[in-house]
């Protein structure tokens, strides 16, 4: 048995991996890895330990903030402090390999730490392919204007809208508000809690000082 069947304080039916489960999920989950890496070499220069060391601490910094929740939906989705900024950072450091390489490995965390999954095809979109786009960011990674970090994270926030909408409508279409249909809904319902984070960060990338502070990080992530 992969997973067991269990009911939620909302009388939603959940799935719950087992240990066997667990041990399959870790399988396929590296195998994701190895091939995000695999992407990343073929699109990034060849990341040096001290590069590795500032992927890490992003994602322990964005598993962090993740779990600081502003609001929080019961169906799925929260506003949290700046975690997707910070998923985004690896992005705009070293291309988008690196960034995508970086959101997929958070994703995994998510799914681990804190999982929400009615549907055991779910998780693919919900964490593997939403975080991944976090680290659309990469696209502007050689932007040599101020700019490069407010694009990137504008399109990686945009590419995890995406998926989640996917989700939303494939998954939890019966969720839906009276009146409202399934891509209606889920087009409302993830803009709401995505576009709110979004917004606040926006105006936090577009203080001087911060933008000052962010360029300087990615110069001490650059630098030999």
């Amino acid at each position: 048995m992969l997973y067991n069947v269990v009911v939620n304080d909302w009388g939603e039916t959940t799935y719950v991996p087992t240990t066997l489960g667990n041990v399959l999920l870790v399988i396929v989950i590296l195998a994701l890895l190895g091939l995000s890496l695999l992407f990343a070499q073929k699109h990034t220069k060849k990341l040096t330990v001290k590069q590795l060391a500032f992927c890490a601490m992003s994602l322990a910094l964005g598993t962090v903030l993740s779990n600081i929740k502003v609001f929080h939906f019961p169906t799925g989705g929260s506003i949290t402090l700046l975690s997707m900024l910070v998923i985004c950072l690896p992005g705009y450091w070293f291309g988008l390999g690196v960034g995508v390489m970086t959101g997929v490995a958070y994703g995994v965390l998510q799914m681990l730490i804190d999982p929400y999954i009615l549907y055991p095809a779910q998780l693919i979109v919900d964490y593997l392919l939403a975080f991944g786009a976090l680290g659309l960011s990469g696209i502007f990674a050689s932007s040599k204007g101020k700019n490069g970090l407010l694009k990137g994270y504008i399109v990686a926030v945009l590419g995890r809208y995406v998926f989640a909408v996917i989700s939303g409508w494939i998954f939890f279409g019966s969720y839906a508000w009276d009146g409202w249909g399934a891509l209606p809904y889920s087009l409302a319902y993830n803009a709401i809690y995505i576009f709110a984070e979004a917004a606040v960060t926006i105006c936090i990338l577009l203080i001087p000082p911060v933008k000052k502070v962010m360029g300087q990080i990615k110069t001490m992530a650059l630098a030999d």
